[in-house]
């Protein structure tokens, strides 16, 4: 990823909360000789220092997947940004984004506990506390097909590399501006920006 020095994510513990925040990712890799990608949400496991996922069956990716080193992209808010915001009409348009790759080498996940494990983290994280569902109480047979139909997997991070391009080349007025501006707008992408344009003001 391209990444000027005035925008680049130099802690990584910042890249991890944005991955946590923005888990459905695009995961990268070469199939049959061609570039191919698929959207699924991908867990971070900070023991293993991996990223845990599971691909459907039917998908082809994974069945020439395991050692090749893949890129999973995770895209946090963004939003276009006007020049008619500035104090001056002398510039140009540009986007605002938040984003983190990671590189690693996959491993399939064979043993049936290990691939239970990770569904139930995965549920664990987007049911949240309180819940009344509980994949224990699924019946044991779903669950042995749901096994059968799914591919799991991790991937081993090698690296991690992140970019917030929140208008930090421009003047701290300019900054203050845009914040106006998209405080101004009532949609998710804009706010966070927003947000995230002050926190990184501090």
């Amino acid at each position: 990823m391209y990444i000027p020095a005035a925008f680049k994510i130099k802690d990584d513990s910042e890249m991890i909360e944005i991955i946590q925040v923005n888990s459905f990712a695009t995961l990268f890799s070469t199939y049959e000789g061609m570039p191919y990608a698929t959207h699924l949400p991908l867990i971070f496991d900070e023991t293993q220092n991996c990223l845990m996922g599971h691909f459907a069956k039917g998908n082809p990716q994974w069945k020439n997947i395991e050692h090749q080193h893949v890129l999973a992209v995770f895209q946090g808010p963004h939003c276009y940004i006007s020049p008619s915001w500035y104090e001056t009409n002398q510039a140009v348009p540009t986007w605002n984004y938040v984003a983190v790759h990671v590189y690693g080498e996959i491993e399939l996940i064979e043993k049936e506990e290990e691939l239970v494990n990770s569904f139930n983290n995965m549920i664990a994280k987007y049911e949240g506390k309180g819940s009344p569902y509980s994949l224990s109480e699924v019946d044991a047979q779903l669950i042995t097909n749901l096994n059968k139909g799914v591919q799991g997997f991790k991937i081993n991070i090698s690296r991690m590399e992140g970019k917030k391009k929140l208008s930090q080349n421009h003047s701290i007025d300019r900054q203050n501006l845009v914040i106006k501006h998209l405080e101004e707008v009532e949609q998710s992408n804009e706010q966070q920006i927003a947000h995230l344009m002050k926190q990184n003001m501090k």
